[in-house]
């Protein structure tokens, strides 16, 4: 499905997508948006399982993969994708958007933690760990403890966006075992599902997109002091 937000492609691919041909797609956009030949894009789609690693993963944190490992140049370790996990593709053009990544950064958390309130998942952002956490009950009925619930990721490439953000809806949590997520061995993964908020894709997805024109106006040019 797609149609025109803010002249953005707004994209739902209803089967998964194999991670190397997404990741061809997604880079061989950027490059026409680059060279003005495209529409920015934000496609939300599935992955078969599989490991990721990011610019700064540590093969020693690949602890037990079961699934294929794909080294990509988005920012951050590995992390796992797969069934039941909602993927965000966002390719922003900065350039008349606002030239900070720190800020693109940020206004994706929010965007994320904006729409899982929505759905009744109080989530935020954690001091010193990019993602989306949340909490859950804690050992043996102690205090709540953080967990992980979304992923970002992110490269730029000529002031345009690439990869985006993943959201724990419904997956095997189990599939995370086999590396140390993000690079943080002493925090857990969690889901929607987990925290008795079940959730599908549609519902998510609709949900994102209305808080869409509110992601995108932290990054309206007239709001930034760059030149």
């Amino acid at each position: 499905m797609t149609d025109l937000r803010d002249d953005i492609e707004w994209r739902i691919s209803p089967a998964p997508i194999p991670y190397a041909e997404a990741l061809a797609e997604m880079e061989a956009r950027a490059a026409a948006v680059v060279e003005g030949r495209a529409r920015e894009l934000i496609w939300l789609l599935e992955h078969p399982a599989v490991y990721t690693g990011g610019t700064s993963a540590d093969p020693s944190e690949l602890r037990d993969p079961q699934f294929p490992v794909v080294q990509t140049g988005r920012g951050g370790r590995y992390t796992y994708h797969g069934p039941g996990q909602r993927i965000g593709y966002v390719v922003l053009d900065l350039n008349k958007r606002g030239r900070d990544v720190r800020q693109f950064v940020h206004g994706l958390e929010g965007w994320v933690i904006a729409t899982l309130g929505d759905l009744g998942i109080t989530a935020f952002r954690a001091p010193g760990r990019v993602g989306i956490w949340t909490h859950i009950a804690g050992p043996l009925g102690g205090d709540p403890a953080e967990a992980k619930i979304g992923a970002i990721g992110v490269r730029v490439r000529r002031w345009v966006t690439l990869h985006g953000f993943s959201v724990n809806l419904s997956p095997d949590l189990a599939h995370f075992g086999g590396i140390v997520p993000c690079g943080l061995p002493d925090f857990a993964v969690t889901s929607a599902e987990m925290l008795g908020r079940p959730t599908d894709y549609a519902t998510f997805d609709a949900a994102l997109a209305l808080r869409l024109a509110a992601f995108l106006q932290t990054h309206s040019i007239r709001q930034q002091n760059w030149a």
